[in-house]
């Protein structure tokens, strides 16, 4: 097990990341470190000391890998945990997921639409998020169960993801209204 920051980063008292004693992703970690490390206005030097300082387990020993003099480069820390923990080799698995996804039985909308952007940030995160967003939509589409709601959805013009689970929201509610008057 690998944990970035056992009792969290502190980047200056303003601003603070927690992991608390779980496995955290390097990619969200790394995010959440800059962000901090931006707020706080950090040189790389201070990045550098208080992320060596802040791993542990795992993490930790991908610092023995360093040599001592590169300990105090930011660049040299990083690219050691990108490659023992990051993700971007997974991108082409991640796309094939997205390719494939199709809604379970019993998921709703929301969590299928939730499930596809996460999705997508780990397969598409270096595209413009225009991009994304329209990719986003495309593969919702495709991963709708109800091939009516699909086909219906297709119709649309819209150009993101949350125009579609809206339609599809608006789609569910009018076609069981629709069952419950027949039954009336």
């Amino acid at each position: 097990m690998y944990s970035f920051g056992e009792e969290g980063v502190s980047l200056g008292r303003p601003k603070r990341i927690s992991q608390g004693n779980r496995r955290a992703s390097w990619t969200v970690f790394k995010t959440q470190f800059d962000v901090v490390s931006c707020t706080n206005r950090r040189t790389d030097s201070v990045k550098a000391s208080q992320l060596v300082a802040s791993l542990r387990g795992l993490a930790g020993e991908v610092l023995l890998g360093i040599p001592a003099d590169k300990l105090t480069d930011l660049t040299t820390i990083e690219k050691a945990l990108e490659s023992r923990f990051g993700d971007s080799h997974l991108t082409k698995f991640y796309r094939t997921e997205l390719k494939t996804r199709r809604q379970k039985l019993g998921e709703s909308l929301q969590e299928l639409a939730a499930d596809v952007e996460r999705l997508m940030s780990l397969a598409y995160a270096e595209c413009p998020l225009n991009v994304r967003e329209s990719l986003a939509a495309q593969y919702f589409v495709n991963a709708i169960r109800d091939e009516d709601m699909q086909h219906s959805t297709r119709l649309m013009n819209a150009k993101d993801l949350k125009s579609y689970l809206t339609y599809c929201m608006k789609y569910e509610v009018a076609r069981t209204v629709s069952k419950t008057s027949r039954h009336v």
